[in-house]
């Protein structure tokens, strides 16, 4: 088997919803990404935070109540700081681990990830990123009486929204190409990225959270990497979903995938992004392929058994 490139894009579902199902949850997480490594594979993983940077930006302003030494609003852009070392310790500890039990010996290392993004982006002013947990009719309420923004997602729920601007260049890529050269596994751009404006030779951080499809887009291009992997709750992306007419997808053209969202057939909240994600990365060089399926169906979609694949043609 041809050796690849590969930039994983881990979705909440692999991730927990909180501290202790996170530990459990990246112990099968790190199986399935070690499988991959064993099979000759380079792997470069990145992940989301959504209820992770809920929670801590949540803990930050509930000690800011507490302690009036503290200030009470922490910026988001430190709190995907905090998630990105908070998840990566839990996941390159799991990795390592499952390495090592399988007599491979490498290195896994979370880098701390900025961002950097348009202060002028539309979606400053038009908040649609869901961080935190699913709130209630009545929490929503009250988050709502509290200044921020609630929208329902996807039929699952009301959340917390904010803005989720486009990620325009990632920081430390030098950093994760080194460690790449190096033969380091390497965890980056966690939450899509620690997001930062440039000012001059200062990086400044910014109230938002980056959609982690689309900052994976972007490192796996910096990276020519061969696949973009794409992990979400289903197998394979379906057209019509949970209707009758329901249709899988196995492999579909940049063309053919953006006229199906064109058409509706992808959940803004959900399914939408990472298509779109799909599409840029597959539209960017005829040999990349994204991938869009289950965690442990990761490897069988490399092989060409399963999962929906979008290529340029």
């Amino acid at each position: 088997m041809d050796k690849k490139r590969i930039v994983i894009a881990l979705g909440g579902n692999a991730l927990g919803n909180n501290l202790p199902e996170q530990y459990v949850a990246v112990q099968t997480t790190s199986k399935a990404i070690a499988d991959l490594i064993e099979e000759g594979h380079e792997v470069i993983i990145s992940h989301g935070n959504g209820p992770q940077v809920g929670m801590i930006n949540n803990a930050m302003g509930a000690y800011g109540r507490m302690d009036p030494n503290h200030p009470t609003f922490t910026p988001l852009s430190v709190c995907v700081a905090m998630s990105q070392a908070y998840i990566g310790y839990d996941l390159q500890n799991a990795l390592r681990e499952e390495l090592l039990n399988r007599g491979i010996e490498k290195s896994v290392a979370t880098v701390i990830t900025q961002v950097r993004v348009d202060e002028k982006d539309p979606a400053f002013f038009n908040p649609t990123k869901p961080i935190g947990p699913y709130l209630t009719s009545e929490e929503a309420i009250a988050a709502i009486a509290e200044g921020m923004q609630v929208k329902e997602d996807s039929g699952r729920g009301y959340r917390r929204v904010v803005a989720s601007p486009k990620p325009l260049e990632i920081v430390e890529i030098g950093t994760v190409r080194d460690l790449l050269t190096a033969g380091e596994i390497v965890i980056a751009s966690g939450g899509g990225g620690i997001p930062v404006i440039r000012q001059g030779n200062h990086l400044k951080g910014v109230g938002a959270v980056i959609d982690k499809d689309f900052a994976s887009c972007l490192l796996a291009k910096e990276l020519n990497a061969d696949f973009l992997i794409i992990l979400t709750a289903v197998e394979k992306v379906a057209l019509n979903f949970g209707k009758e007419n329901e249709t899988w997808l196995d492999t579909v053209t940049v063309e053919e995938a953006r006229q199906y969202a064109a058409e509706g057939h992808f959940a803004p909240g959900s399914m939408l992004p990472k298509v779109e994600a799909g599409i840029a990365f597959a539209e960017s060089g005829p040999e990349r392929t994204a991938l869009i399926t289950l965690l442990e169906k990761a490897r069988d979609g490399i092989n060409g058994k399963t999962g929906t694949r979008i290529r340029l043609n």
